[in-house]
Formats: structure tokens, C-alpha cells, sequence
């Protein structure tokens, strides 16, 4: 069992036993080998292959492994893995693919697959489309591949550590979300110099706290309040398999990981002037005024973290992310997402500029925006809805104001502007807005949503005829 519409843009998710079962993950991980083999060129790919803390991750590796090892490819399992610990065990271990088991930051009953090529290069859009078509072939690899268990825990903490230097044991509250960076954030940051606080590091896939989604501000909650109760300098949050991070300042404050993002270009820019950054199209003007004026560079591309990475790649960028939380690493690293680093990262130029997060943002330019506003609409019809608002302001704004690479970004004048887009990951459709004063940027707000409202009307009123 497996349904077509789980095959997304950068990733394979779906509700376990509703979407796909195990006979689903195991014609996924035939697909995968059989695409390496023939796409690749690999007569006898290795793969790696790890799993996040979800209650079926047992079950759905293990028949992904069995698909895997059908074709004649071989397979080393790492067992409980964060992502970015994965992308590294392919760099470290050079395999040809690796696998993650995760659903990232979706509810309990969801699960799915992060495939990768050499490198930790994202297979995505097309070629997804592609594993997709394989799974309901009868064309596939036969074969017989080798299977072995082994870690890279060990050389993955050895590389962050010779990445960061923190003095001074800041004090730093960990909210893991009982997602899988539960299992490893606190030794690795322990390791680093910092008093650890941990919360809800037990790996538990029920997630009874909240969701593993440092994204949206309610999930924070307990972070903020335990920040403030511990007198702790910062607090970080992770999804549930540690690719992307929140952060909390000692007031409670929560920071949009483009400003994160626009701290981390700082430091880059300090030692490589004119290092190119990605960026994905939601984030703040602020962040591209900012990289301009530092003599860096930024490029603006389409939200999601495999065309970030793509990007950078294509680029030579030293840096990358997306509002969600992705943060990418170019610089002495292997240009992947990778929530631990950036974390690190961050606690280092707070620990060497005696700053606190809130005084590295004094200063900038005043800007008003919202989180991701996202907007329920069905999986069918998302990009239908999306579309029609594209040929609309394209047809009432120009194309001059508006950029299509993406859904759509309007640029209404004097900094405001704002993205409709549908999301990959969800039946949902995204919308942010920013402005220099709170009332220019409820007027565009209101006049993209008040399309957005209309549209999706109109779409039910016809379903309903």
C-alpha cells in the first residue's frame, strides 16, 4: 500500500497505515536502490540507512532495508539517527546514498523518508517523481546486497567540536520536543563547555509535550518558561529529527530563523567578505539589506531545504536557510542542514561578543512582519488555488512586482511585501507579510488573504453544488 500523493517535492511522508505501510516502504527502498543503481551508475551502491524516534520507525526501516538489499545494493544500518547525523555518515563513511526514516516535525502517526545521494546531495522534485514511478514497476534490480550495523556518533562530535570554540559554560536550555535529538543533544553540547538543561530529551514518538515543530510559537511554550525559571542565556529547540532549530532569548523571546540567519551571515562575512548566502523567499527584507551592505551576497530561492542545498552547491554559497528553521553550512562542512551546528554556532558568537541574542539585533532597521500564517486547503487542490492567486496579481501588480519562482512574492512598495505558496510538506497553503509600519502590513495582508478566502470559497461553493 502506498498512495502517489506522499512522493512531495524534497521528501516521501504520509500517515503510516493510512498512506503506505511496510509492503509501502519496502517497494520505496527497491525503488531508491534500483534508481542509484540505473540513474547513478552504481552496479553495487552502499547505502546507509537511520530512523528518527517515531513509534513505527522500527518496522518501516526494517522493511525499507529488506527493499533496499533486494536489489543487490548494500546497506549500513546507524539505527537511531538524527538527519544531519545521517547526511554526515554518508560524507564521513562515503557512501553512494543514505536514508533517513523521519517525518520531521508531522504528528505521531506520520512517517517517511529523506533520500540522498554521494555527498548527502537531496534527491528531489523530478527525481522523486521518478522513485515514485519505479515503485509501481515491474522493472527493478534483483539482487542480493550485504547488511552490517555501525555508528558515526563518535566522528559526527568530533567534527562539530573542531568546528565551534565555547568558553565561559553558558547556561542553555535543550527543548528535543521527545524527538531523536533528544538522544544526543545533551552529551554533544556537554562536550562542547555548556550547562546543559535538558527538556523532553527522552526519545518518546507519542510526543505527549508538543509537537517536535520549533516553528510555530505555542510548541516554545515550555521552553520559554523554563528559560526564565533557570535564569538560562538561551533557549533551543529542535524538530523531531534535528534538521532544523528555534531559539529563545533569556526574556522568553522567540527569534525567526532568518534573523538567526542574519546573525550567523555576520560572523561569516567577517572572515570571507564577499561569501554568498542562500535564502529562501520568506525571510525578511532586513536580511538581504543587511548581507548587501556587509559586501556579501545574497540569492533568493525557492522554499524548500533540498533547493537550498542545491543552490549552494550550484553557487559555491558558504551559507543558507529558510524561515522554518533549515540552516545550511558551507564553510569547512559539507553544505547540509544541520540543527546541532547551527546551534553551536550561535552559543559560540554569543559567548565571544558578550552579547546577548536580543543586543545582536539592535539597531536594524524596524520592520513588521508575521510568522507563516498556513492556511488548511486540500492536497488535491493547494497548487489549483495557488495558481489562480499567481495569475491574479501577476495580472493586477505586473511582473515586475512580483516573483513567481515560488508560488508568488509582491513587492506592494516601500519594503512591504508578501509570499502565497503551497506548502510541500502539508495540505496547506503559506502566506507571510512584512512592512515598515504594523498598518501597511495588515493592509496587504488583507488584500492577499482576502483573495486567498475568496478563491477557496469559490472552490468549496463548487464542490458542493
Amino acid at each position: 500500500m502506498i498512495s502517489d500523493h506522499i512522493f512531495r517535492a524534497y521528501d516521501i511522508r504520509g500517515i503510516v497505515g493510512e498512506d503506505f505501510d511496510a509492503n509501502g516502504a519496502y517497494s520505496v527502498g527497491k525503488a531508491y536502490a534500483t534508481y542509484l543503481i540505473r540513474h547513478d551508475g552504481i552496479a553495487k551502491p552502499s547505502i546507509c540507512v537511520g530512523r528518527d524516534g517515531r513509534l513505527s520507525g522500527r518496522e518501516i526501516q526494517k522493511a525499507f532495508i529488506e527493499g533496499v538489499l533486494s536489489t543487490g545494493a548494500d546497506v549500513t544500518d546507524i539505527e537511531e539517527s538524527t538527519s544531519p547525523l545521517l547526511f554526515f555518515s554518508i560524507c564521513h563513511g562515503k557512501f553512494d546514498g543514505g536514508v533517513n526514516i523521519t517525518a520531521s516535525h508531522n504528528p505521531r502517526d506520520y512517517n517517511g523518508f529523506k533520500l540522498q545521494r554521494q555527498h548527502a546531495h537531496a534527491i528531489c522534485g523530478d527525481e522523486i517523481l521518478a522513485i515514485r514511478d519505479l515503485c509501481h514497476s515491474d522493472n527493478q534490480e534483483e539482487g542480493s546486497g550485504n547488511l552490517k550495523k555501525d555508528s558515526f556518533q563518535d566522528a559526527y562530535f568530533e567534527k562539530i567540536t573542531s568546528l565551534v570554540s565555547i568558553t565561559g559554560n553558558p547556561k542553555i536550555v535543550f527543548d528535543a520536543g521527545n524527538g531523536i535529538t533528544g538522544k544526543f543533544a545533551p552529551d554533544l553540547f556537554t562536550s562542547l563547555g555548556v550547562n546543559v538543561r535538558p527538556l523532553y530529551c527522552e526519545v518518546d514518538g507519542n510526543f505527549p509535550h508538543h509537537d517536535a515543530d520549533p516553528e510555530v510559537e505555542e510548541n516554545l511554550s515550555d521552553l520559554k518558561r523554563a528559560v526564565k525559571e533557570e535564569g538560562a542565556d538561551l533557549g533551543v529547540a529542535f524538530d523531531g529529527d534535528g534538521d532544523r532549530v528555534g531559539f529563545v532569548d533569556a526574556e522568553g523571546n522567540h527569534y525567526s530563523a532568518d534573523l538567526i540567519l542574519l546573525l550567523l551571515s555576520r560572523d561569516l562575512l567577517q572572515r570571507h567578505p564577499k561569501a554568498k548566502i542562500v535564502i529562501d523567499l520568506k525571510a525578511t527584507q532586513v536580511l538581504f539589506e543587511e548581507i548587501r551592505r556587509l559586501g556579501g551576497e545574497g540569492i533568493m530561492v525557492k522554499t524548500g531545504h533540498s533547493f537550498v542545498e542545491e543552490k549552494m552547491r550550484e553557487t559555491h554559497a558558504l551559507l543558507g536557510g529558510e524561515v522554518s528553521g533549515h540552516l545550511f553550512f558551507g564553510e569547512n562542512y559539507y553544505g547540509f542542514d544541520d540543527a546541532f551546528l547551527a546551534a553551536a554556532k550561535v552559543i559560540e558568537i554569543l559567548q565571544k561578543s558578550g552579547k546577548s541574542l536580543a543586543e545582536h539585533f539592535q539597531g536594524l532597521p524596524k520592520v513588521f512582519n508575521t510568522p507563516e500564517i498556513k492556511v488548511e486547503c486540500p492536497e488535491e487542490k493547494k497548487f489549483l488555488v495557488v495558481q489562480k492567486l499567481v495569475d491574479f496579481f501577476l495580472k493586477t501588480y505586473g511582473p515586475e512586482k512580483c516573483l513567481t519562482i515560488d508560488g508568488i512574492r509582491i513587492d506592494f512598495g516601500d519594503g512591504a511585501w508578501g509570499i502565497v505558496r503551497a506548502s510541500n510538506t502539508s495540505p496547506k497553503i503559506t502566506l507571510r507579510f512584512e512592512a515598515r509600519t504594523p498598518e501597511k502590513r495588515e493592509e496587504i495582508r488583507n488584500i492577499v488573504e482576502g483573495k486567498l478566502h475568496q478563491e477557496l470559497k469559490e472552490d468549496l461553493l463548487l464542490r458542493n453544488f
